[in-house]
This record gives C-alpha cells, sequence and structure tokens, in this order.
C-alpha cells in the first residue's frame, strides 16, 4: 500500500503540536512537529508509539512499512528524509530505541 494510503489508517494527530523523541538519557534525540511536510511522519511515530510503547527496532521496521514508496528514496538520497534515516538506524541496528513525549495543541482565542 502507498504511504498517503497508510496515512489514512494511521489515528488522526489534530490534537499534538508535536512529538520528542528522546534517547536513553531522557535528552531530545529530534522532534517532530505539526506542520506541512512533517504531519505524515507525526502521525507514522504517533501510532508507532501507541502500539509499541517506544521506538524499538521492532517499531522501526513497522514504520518503514508504512513509509512504503519513500523508503528507497530515503536510502538512494540520505538527509533527505530524516524521520525515514532514523527508522533505518534503529531497525538496522537491533538495539536502542526512542521513547516519545507528546507535545498536546492548545487553543487560543
Amino acid at each position: 500500500m502507498a504511504f498517503a494510503d497508510n496515512l489514512k489508517q494511521l489515528p488522526r494527530v489534530s490534537h499534538l503540536a508535536a512529538i520528542h523523541l528522546l534517547d536513553a538519557e531522557g535528552n531530545i534525540a529530534g522532534t517532530i512537529e505539526n506542520k506541512p511536510g512533517q504531519t505524515g511522519s507525526l502521525a507514522v511515530y504517533n501510532h508507532l508509539g501507541q502500539i509499541y510503547g517506544a521506538i524499538t527496532a521492532e517499531a522501526a521496521r513497522k514504520g518503514l512499512d508504512l513509509y512504503a514508496e519513500h523508503v528507497e528514496d530515503a536510502r538512494q538520497n540520505p538527509g533527505k528524509h530524516p524521520n525515514i534515516d532514523r527508522l533505518l538506524e534503529l531497525a538496522n541496528a537491533g538495539m536502542g530505541m526512542l521513547r516519545l513525549k507528546h507535545v498536546f495543541a492548545t487553543a487560543t482565542d
């Protein structure tokens, strides 16, 4: 299935402003914001966190399946898709994980 089709199956993320990815020491290793160009990744990482509790090697492999056709482009162009690059590294290393810290969107009048 294509990435766009996979996204339609994932939970909505309109309630999120961002997700911080935390390393083993609790440091922010990355941030995915709810903005154009990152919303799809936000949905993928949020889903993986809900299913696996963290971004583990197993979760990373599932995430790569969800990114579908974009994975090959990421392999051919390192740095172009940093959120996929991160999953490739975790999936290939087979160790380590990232915890997720949700930043919730707030409405202001």
